[in-house]
């Protein structure tokens, strides 16, 4: 996102004594050759944990950002943006960036007395430049955005999003991360429980023919499970590759509207931790379907089994995608490499990079993100 300040506001002046001393993960600041940024909000979101930013708070970044070993994209430089606060003045001392701040006082309470102006990130909205109006809900306008919105989506900011004027349709939409375990592992429980008796009966086979066929036992249950579990991990590829990331008709009005309400909107504000999990009243329509699939499919202990293995793939894919947008793994382990190829799809390679929970499916499909080192 472009930096949306009003021109006619003056930027903030520092001196290297005061940018030095936001050096912690209370209040963290870098530079961009003069231009200072605070970045505590971005802390632990950064793919390469808030280490890496901490220990250059308060220190030029720009080669970093050029790389090697990684060259930021454009996306990751508009998002720097966002955070700007002002310049740094090398040649001055605190009692010369007193006397600036001083003179700059009073056009600066006019200016937000008014609320023409605010130097906090995103707080000036201009339509021109940003497309849509921040300040309404965006549901019904992102279709008007034609072929521009593939564009726009794709170039994330760090703000909230209102879909829908109706606040009751509004918190439909929203969702906390641990309404997913609190709803579903229950299920996962239960339904383990009764399939595992269910085969214990001895009762559950598999027919190939009407002479052949292939009991069930019980102690089959757990390679069962782990079997949905997999499946899972094919079902969530896909719908995320062939679902969320179908590209609508640039002059299709309700597609892009679709498109935007099933996914564009986490691309669109991807730390918007209210819409980082599925709700639970939406989900129960699609898990639903694969439910009745596998039992029409299947004997119901061999469908249930591979259901409730399904079911808690899903649960453990939303959990690790909210946290690889909010934790703070550590480096080297399994899910700091996950977080960091998933950043890389949200901000430099939306076409590729679609597995989340696990990488393996992007490999026999050729869609892995080229390897990197943060």
């Amino acid at each position: 996102m472009k930096d949306t300040r009003s021109p006619s506001l003056s930027p903030r002046i520092f001196s290297e004594k005061e940018v030095a001393k936001h050096c912690t993960k209370d209040s963290c600041w870098v530079l961009l050759g003069t231009r200072v940024y605070d970045v505590t909000g971005f802390l632990r979101m950064h793919p390469g944990g808030e280490a890496l930013i901490l220990r250059r708070s308060g220190k030029d970044i720009s080669q970093e950002l050029d790389g090697p070993p990684h060259r930021h994209s454009d996306n990751a430089r508009r998002w720097m943006e966002q955070y700007y606060i002002g310049e740094i003045d090398r040649d001055s001392t605190d009692e010369d960036t007193e006397t600036l701040r001083q003179r700059k006082k009073t056009t600066e309470d006019i200016t937000e007395e008014d609320g023409s102006s605010d130097i906090n990130k995103c707080a000036k909205v201009d339509e021109g430049k940003d497309l849509v109006d921040w300040r309404k809900p965006l549901a019904w306008q992102v279709g008007n955005l034609g072929e521009k919105y593939d564009t726009w989506v794709h170039q994330p900011v760090d703000r909230p999003i209102r879909l829908f004027e109706s606040d009751f349709f509004e918190a439909n939409t929203k969702t906390s991360w641990y309404m997913v375990p609190i709803v579903w592992l229950p299920l996962v429980v239960y339904l383990s429980w009764y399939c595992y008796t269910l085969l214990a009966q001895e009762r559950t086979r598999v027919h190939f023919t009407s002479d052949f066929s292939i009991l069930i036992h019980k102690y089959t249950f757990p390679f069962l499970f782990m079997f949905g579990m997999f499946l899972w991990s094919f079902v969530e590829y896909c719908i995320h590759r062939f679902v969320f990331h179908l590209r609508p008709p640039a002059h299709n009005y309700y597609l892009i509207t679709l498109h935007f309400l099933l996914h564009g909107q986490h691309h669109k504000s991807p730390f918007d931790g209210s819409r980082l999990v599925f709700p639970p009243s939406l989900a129960a329509i699609v898990i639903g379907g694969f439910y009745i699939l596998l039992t029409k499919i299947f004997p119901e202990g061999l469908g249930t089994s591979l259901f409730v293995g399904g079911l808690y793939g899903y649960v453990v894919y939303d959990m690790i995608h909210y946290y690889l947008h909010y934790g703070s793994p550590q480096k080297g382990s399994y899910l700091y490499g996950l977080k960091a190829y998933h950043v890389k799809h949200h901000f430099e390679h939306q076409r590729a990079g679609f597995g989340i929970s696990t990488t393996f499916w992007d490999h026999p499909f050729k869609t892995v993100i080229p390897k990197q080192t943060f």
